[in-house]
């Protein structure tokens, strides 16, 4: 079977970088995948991706090394095992409140007897290569993500869950948890404090730790704490940002003046 190399370089105590694809398109996706990312992750919760997207990029991905990941839009089993008979090499789980949720999407990633998977590999045998059924649980990545007040209140008993490989911070959730406005990048002293106590308790627990950004100073700041799955940014992210930034060099350098908006 294909290795997982990013569930590899975790497992060594490693840093991997990714990137977050939310535009359905497969082309967007391939254009990523070969940036040279470690992994990029397909956002089913909140990006304009559907099933059939899914479907379309995960291919796409397939022409680079980047390890595919998806972000299901809950912890439902069926959803989850669709992600992964589709090729994906690890799931994303929101919104993990306690060790019972924390169990349900192990056991949704894993064939018998380790968990309830059921068998049609679709797509993954094919991605995944030769004896996927029989290794398949030790490559597909689990990955959950605490972001709520129920979570922390259970952190210790959600990262001691076996199977488990890896904690996936959402910022702005975790900033609503904590009663403040729900910024991604966020210097608050809490959700400072807060983001550091998740950390070490995953370090603890031999969980591999990670978080989504939206600057390179906030990906160079987790990477030098050692945080294992840092997200440098989105697709659209990268797309808007170097627009309006060559628009805003080249309107400087001309003298060209803006466009009054359309909008009301």
């Amino acid at each position: 079977m294909r290795k997982n190399h990013v569930l590899k370089a975790w497992r060594d105590n490693q840093s991997t970088i990714g990137a977050w694809l939310s535009i359905d398109s497969a082309y967007a996706a391939e254009v990523m995948a070969n940036a040279g990312f470690d992994w990029v992750c397909l956002d089913l919760q909140h990006g304009m991706l559907d099933y059939p997207d899914v479907k379309a990029m995960l291919p796409a991905i397939s022409t680079t090394n980047t390890i595919p990941l998806v972000r299901v839009p809950w912890n439902e089993p069926y959803e989850i095992m669709k992600a992964l008979d589709a090729g994906a090499y690890g799931v994303v789980v929101p919104l993990v409140n306690n060790r019972e949720e924390a169990e349900r999407a192990v056991r949704a990633c894993k064939y018998p007897p380790d968990g309830i998977r059921s068998f049609g590999p679709i797509r993954a045998a094919i991605y995944g290569g030769a004896n996927y059924p029989a290794e398949a649980n030790q490559e597909i990545a689990c990955i959950i993500m605490i972001e709520t007040a129920e979570a922390l209140e259970n952190l210790d008993d959600i990262l001691a869950t076996p199977g488990i490989d890896a904690v996936y911070i959402g910022p702005a959730d975790l900033a609503y948890a904590l009663g403040l406005p729900p910024t991604g990048d966020n210097d608050d002293p809490l959700h400072v404090a807060t983001v550091n106590r998740i950390a070490e308790s995953c370090r603890k627990h031999g969980v591999a730790v990670g978080i989504h950004t939206g600057s390179l100073a906030f990906t160079r700041r987790y990477l030098e704490q050692g945080f294992h799955m840092v997200t440098l940014g989105s697709d659209s992210g990268f797309m808007a940002r170097l627009a309006r930034q060559e628009l805003n060099e080249a309107r400087k350098d001309t003298g060209t003046t803006k466009p009054e908006s359309n909008f009301y």
